[in-house]
């Protein structure tokens, strides 16, 4: 991967930018509470900037596909960054509280990094599905790792130095990654012209059916931080908890790495409906050692259940990339993660009710257990509709799909 010229350049920038995604909403609720004393008042300050990246996330990646990366990740960037500015000024002076929602959704312009650094590597290696698929993996590991150490330096700079610290030092990394990243000019995809009468991605059923998948495998995340949460705090272990997500973030980024190492077989979508199906399985771990009330348990189930979502994850970007055309790529990521990012928020608000109202903590782990379920039934509907409409209807995308050697 890295032997292609600049390769090393833009991953490194773009890893810079990408560690302040698990950076902001820590920091942010970190520096709220501190101020305002509310837990109540910064939940809904973080969920009104996730609503808000859901509706402007996608159209800020149209604007990159169709304008290139350069031109609308640096300013996305900039407005993202004087957002993050304006709450810490609007927390700090003490501004009514509308104004921090004001700010926070400022930030919603943020571009999907993550996305432009695959758009490249699928373009770098258009002729060689096995590298796009190497590189898909790796991606996956990074986010993996970001999403792992973004927390950890936010509460510590939060607590360490002064409140604000997680937010500014989050804003600078973003601002600093991206312009770096843009200034990578000779990896960067050319501009597509869309095809004529194109519409959006979302508007495919196929890609629909896929973003549902999607949106379960985000409630598979969402609910199983939730739960564990509540399962430590049960035990009076709560210290504990960040070290045991982590286990399951490393099982993923481990198995991400591994996955990569493979050489792909056989259709992209068979290859997903077997991750999601592993996944389902998996993650009845999880309930299976809660049920014995040992943390230690749970660790090592939550280690081996987070080895099915990075091959997953990987897979199901390799599909979205296979059922996108070039000009709409970083649209059609952008909506993979919006649609993660949704079920997070719906994971964790069922989470915390199976917390509160199920009889006994270690049930509440039936939720993401259910989660990976509903994702596998979702993806074999979807395989099994589009195998009869594939007999009744010639597939106008077939010949577009070869040319990727992806289908």
């Amino acid at each position: 991967m890295f032997a292609v010229p600049g390769a090393r350049a833009f991953t490194c920038w773009n890893l810079v930018a990408r560690l302040p995604m698990g950076m902001f909403g820590v920091s942010a609720v970190i520096m709220i509470v501190g101020s305002r004393g509310s837990y109540t008042l910064a939940g809904a300050v973080t969920a009104t900037g996730l609503a808000a990246t859901a509706v402007l996330g996608p159209w800020t990646a149209r604007l990159v596909d169709r304008y290139g990366q350069a031109r609308v990740a640096v300013p996305a960037t900039l407005i993202a960054g004087t957002g993050s500015l304006a709450l810490v000024l609007c927390v700090r002076l003490g501004a009514p509280d509308w104004t921090l929602f004001a700010a926070y959704v400022c930030t919603a312009t943020t571009p999907n990094t993550g996305g432009m650094s695959r758009a490249r590597w699928a373009h770098l290696f258009r002729d060689d599905p096995a590298a796009v698929h190497t590189a898909n993996s790796f991606e996956q590991a990074a986010d993996e790792v970001c999403f792992m150490l973004g927390p950890v330096l936010a509460v510590f700079l939060c607590t360490s130095l002064f409140p604000e610290a997680g937010t500014l030092t989050g804003a600078v990394l973003l601002l600093t990654g991206v312009l770096l990243f843009a200034a990578q000019r000779r990896t960067e995809p050319p501009v597509c012209a869309p095809r004529a009468g194109a519409r959006s991605p979302v508007r495919d059923p196929h890609l629909a059916a896929l973003l549902l998948t999607f949106l379960a495998t985000g409630a598979v995340f969402g609910s199983l931080e939730v739960v564990t949460i509540g399962f430590a705090d049960g035990l009076g272990q709560r210290g504990t908890t960040g070290v045991v997500l982590a286990l399951q973030a490393a099982g993923s980024c481990a198995a991400g790495l591994l996955y990569g190492l493979l050489r792909p077989a056989g259709p992209v979508g068979r290859r997903f409906a077997r991750c999601v199906a592993a996944m389902a399985v998996l993650m009845l771990l999880p309930l299976l050692a809660a049920s014995t009330g040992s943390l230690p348990v749970l660790a090592g189930a939550l280690l081996v259940a987070g080895m099915a979502t990075a091959p997953t994850m990987v897979t199901g970007m390799n599909l979205v990339q296979s059922r996108v055309a070039p000009s709409q790529l970083n649209e059609g990521m952008t909506l993979a993660v919006t649609g993660l990012l949704g079920g997070i928020a719906a994971g964790s608000a069922a989470g915390g009710w199976g917390v509160e109202h199920l009889p006994a903590t270690a049930a509440a782990y039936t939720v993401p257990a259910a989660a990976a379920l509903l994702a596998l039934a979702v993806t074999l509907v979807a395989a099994a509709a589009r195998a009869v409409s594939s007999r009744r209807v010639p597939d106008p995308g077939r010949a577009f799909s070869r040319t990727r050697h992806t289908e």
